[in-house]
């Protein structure tokens, strides 16, 4: 049952986006940013963002060279250098945006451990910072000559240093999306299940938390659901890909490295974090069963976690387990994201890939942009 004063006021908005992570909220901020005057309102079923924006590992990347180089498998040159692009670019325009120290970001380098496996990468190492060069205008990629800092197992047989990327907090950058919204007059409802659309009249049905059924509307209507929006837009054939963090106790001895490191073309990741240590990835262990969107901890993953830590990267370091969670990210046929009008008043900006740290704020410009123009 809902008062008058609700339907009249609460209900509708110029814009209607559905979904506040990273890319809803940028979204939210850049249109407003344009059209001071319209009412946005963001629409959010979690308490707190659902999807992957704060349950990533908070890496500052925009790939590996294992992954360029898969990427070149099944991608044309142009096309991996157009992503690479895009990453970077949203990677330096957050940064200016909200700043270093508003992120926490450290320029710590981005690192890929190769084993007898791997080791082949190297031998197209040249051509990928040859690929890359016009871009950045110097080697993007270069071999680490000591390995004996790192204290990895024999297992390693090189490691390779991405000289441009860095690390952040994604709870931090997502306290400057609120404070930003906020600022600017964006309206934020969380609690906010929507079920169905209506993408040509701008209806949005939802359910609230107290189980009033609601219907929102909206001049034009944004969906930033990533992984999510197949419910909402099935045609998209977007799937959902879970991904596990475990994080541990403090350390009682310092970790000897610092940096964001990368094993087996970007799938498996791990950093430090005040001391801590930070694993997340192995999808591609279990890929299947990982196109899911429960959040749920798949036990083989977190048990390859496990070892891989214990026997490769920290072998010589008690480990214990203090935190685990997922996130759930949007995949397609290609890495490219999404960002397309569906219908008369409806557009979608989704499928980031998992790299919606460095896509999602430039992605929610464009997706601004495209609003602009329907």
């Amino acid at each position: 049952m809902l008062s008058y004063w609700e339907k009249k006021h609460l209900l509708n908005a110029d814009l209607l986006i559905i979904g506040a992570g990273f890319v809803g909220l940028s979204t939210a901020i850049h249109f407003k940013r344009i059209h001071p005057k319209k009412e946005i309102l963001v629409l959010e079923r979690g308490g707190l963002p659902t999807g992957a924006s704060t349950r990533n590992a908070g890496f500052a990347c925009f790939g590996s060279l294992t992954e360029i180089l898969d990427d070149l498998t099944n991608m044309s040159e142009a096309e991996v250098l157009d992503l690479v692009q895009r990453r970077f670019k949203g990677l330096n325009s957050i940064r200016k945006e909200f700043g270093d120290v508003g992120l926490n970001y450290l320029d710590s380098g981005g690192f890929e451990l190769l084993n007898s496996e791997s080791l082949d990468a190297l031998e197209s190492m040249d051509k990928v910072n040859e690929m890359l060069k016009p871009f950045f205008e110097e080697n993007v990629f270069s071999l680490e000559e000591d390995l004996y800092p790192y204290g990895f197992s024999k297992d390693i047989k090189a490691v390779v240093r991405n000289k441009f990327e860095g690390e952040l907090d994604p709870g931090k950058y997502m306290l400057n999306l609120w404070k930003k919204a906020n600022e600017v007059g964006v309206r934020i409802l969380t609690g906010i299940n929507v079920q169905e659309i209506d993408g040509e009249s701008g209806l949005a049905q939802a359910i609230d938390p107290v189980g009033r059924y609601l219907v929102f509307s909206g001049e034009q209507l944004a969906i930033c659901t990533n992984a999510f929006s197949k419910t909402l837009v099935p045609s998209l054939g977007l799937k959902p890909g879970r991904g596990l963090i475990l994080l541990s106790k403090p350390l009682k001895n310092q970790i000897p490295w610092e940096g964001s490191f990368h094993v087996g073309k970007g799938y498996v990741y791990f950093r430090k974090i005040d001391n801590r240590f930070l694993i997340g990835g192995g999808r591609n262990i279990a890929f299947e069963e990982e196109e899911s969107e429960e959040f749920l901890v798949n036990a083989k993953i977190k048990d390859y976690l496990n070892t891989l830590t214990e026997s490769t990267l920290l072998p010589e370091t008690p480990i214990e387990w203090e935190m685990e969670w997922t996130g759930i990210m949007g995949f397609g046929q290609t890495k490219k994201p999404i960002i397309q009008k569906v219908s008369k008043r409806t557009a979608v900006a989704v499928r980031l890939g998992g790299m919606g740290v460095a896509v999602g704020w430039q992605v929610g410009k464009e997706m601004s942009d495209l609003m602009a123009q329907m």
